[in-house]
């Protein structure tokens, strides 16, 4: 089931991105994010952005928000996405739902263009972009640093309205 985030489940989803930020380079964090930082973004983000969580059996195992990509406000139509699923939910379609689900919304809430950034190596989820229309648009080389590696990352672009 997919519902709109709560700020009761900080420790569930830092449970699940924190599992990223220390065995990953799909973000470039680099420490793990406490249950109070998290608070705090779900609170900044889900205030003004479409976030959602998915449910298996009442337990948060993926999910899913928009957030500004860029902060000057002529790019106010154009959101950066961020997708995360539990390594234990991991192909069953979950990211695919959850995308669709941020997708519907923000186009239902007239923003125009959705932008994803993604690391070098993350094929789930270059090929999920793709399979839900997004392009890349952009190829950075190796413009992050995450376990003495130097990554490269792309974006992919749809074009909502």
């Amino acid at each position: 089931m997919i519902r709109r985030v709560r700020e009761t489940d900080a420790q569930a989803i830092v449970d699940i991105y924190n599992e990223y930020v220390v065995n990953s380079t799909a973000t470039f964090e680099t420490e793990a994010v406490t249950v109070k930082e998290m608070s705090a973004r779900i609170a900044a983000i889900s205030s003004r952005y479409p976030y959602f969580v998915y449910e298996v059996e009442g337990k948060v195992v993926g999910y899913s928000y928009a957030h500004a990509w860029k902060e000057r406000a002529a790019y106010r139509n154009t959101l950066e996405t961020t997708v995360y699923v539990s390594p234990d939910f991991m192909r069953r379609e979950i990211g695919k739902a959850l995308m669709i689900k941020l997708i519907d919304a923000c186009r239902a809430d007239g923003f125009q263009v959705l932008i994803a950034c993604i690391t070098e190596g993350n094929a789930g989820s270059i090929a999920l972009h793709k399979l839900l229309g997004f392009k890349q648009v952009s190829h950075f080389e190796r413009v992050g640093t995450k376990f003495d590696r130097r990554l490269d990352v792309s974006d992919f672009e749809l074009i909502l309205s």
